[in-house]
């Protein structure tokens, strides 16, 4: 999954995509460095992020979207899918309705009691993110005191109002909430016990890409206001979230959700040349 944030302010590339024109360029390179969804985002969900009116994030997303179905229909792309990450009811529906084919909220319908109605009423698959609360307030959040068993919990109560509201259970999808409500160390632990979300028995998106517990890993020196600085670059981020989704990709996962798609299939590509040639050696009499 290519991430295309098309905002002034995301933590990473905010600004750089903020045009229909410069997002599809965008979104080419995302495509021919072999994504298979395009993720369109018009709200940041950095920390500290404000809120935006639902109405601005309508009119940063639905163009794209428009312009996004237009390019895969002339390139006769149908391998690829458009999924819009909002927390808002009517932009999930305006981009569904648009040809957008996965909602991705990161907040689990909790941001918009809509949410779930949407996604039972349009078909779409939907992500379910483990969350706390808005960007702004998000990081006094993070007390547990069993964080992989907790943040599973929460997700199967997500899972069932979903389920309740008419989404189908083959049409959900989860996703740990890396960065929400969470601090580095807690990250890290999260990572280390997907196994925890695999009980539930859907499939799971993993979202680590540039975010500040990767920055951290590189350099335990820094402080977060250093990582949120940016005293670590996106391509040192990057090159860490290749190797970290390499590792992880050697359990089962629906997918992964990045920045810099040729980075990430290119670790991914080694990882599998490893693996095939170890498959190789091990069936040999």
């Amino acid at each position: 999954m290519g991430v295309l944030n098309v905002t002034p302010d995301s933590f990473s590339d905010g600004g750089k995509y903020d045009s229909v024109e410069s997002a599809l360029d965008h979104a080419r390179l995302l495509l021919i460095g072999g994504a298979n969804v395009i993720d369109v985002g018009g709200e940041s969900t950095r920390p500290g992020a404000p809120r935006v009116a639902p109405e601005v994030e309508l009119s940063r997303v639905l163009p794209v979207v428009d312009a996004l179905v237009a390019e895969l229909a002339a390139t006769n792309r149908r391998d690829v899918r458009i999924s819009v990450d909002t927390m808002n009811a009517t932009t999930a529906l305006a981009a569904v309705s648009a040809g957008a084919h996965i909602i991705n909220d990161v907040s689990g319908g909790l941001a918009d009691p809509k949410m779930f109605s949407v996604a039972a009423a349009t078909g779409a698959e939907i992500v379910i993110s483990h969350w706390r609360g808005f960007s702004d307030g998000m990081d006094q959040l993070n007390t547990y005191l069993d964080l992989a068993a907790e943040v599973a919990a929460e997700l199967k109560l997500r899972i069932d109002a979903a389920i309740a509201a008419g989404v189908s259970r083959n049409k959900i999808i989860l996703d740990p909430g890396l960065g929400f409500a969470k601090d580095m160390g807690q990250n890290w632990e999260l990572v280390a016990r997907l196994d925890e979300l695999d009980k539930l028995g859907l499939p799971v998106l993993v979202g680590a890409s540039r975010k500040r517990f990767i920055a951290g890993a590189l350099d335990t020196g820094l402080d977060e206001a250093d990582i949120e600085s940016g005293q670590i670059n996106n391509g040192r981020r990057d090159l860490a979230t290749a190797v970290l989704t390499a590792l992880l990709l050697q359990r089962k996962l629906w997918g992964v959700r990045v920045h810099n798609v040729v980075a990430t299939n290119d670790a991914i590509a080694i990882v599998e040349a490893l693996r095939f040639a170890e498959d190789g050696k091990s069936g040999q009499s």
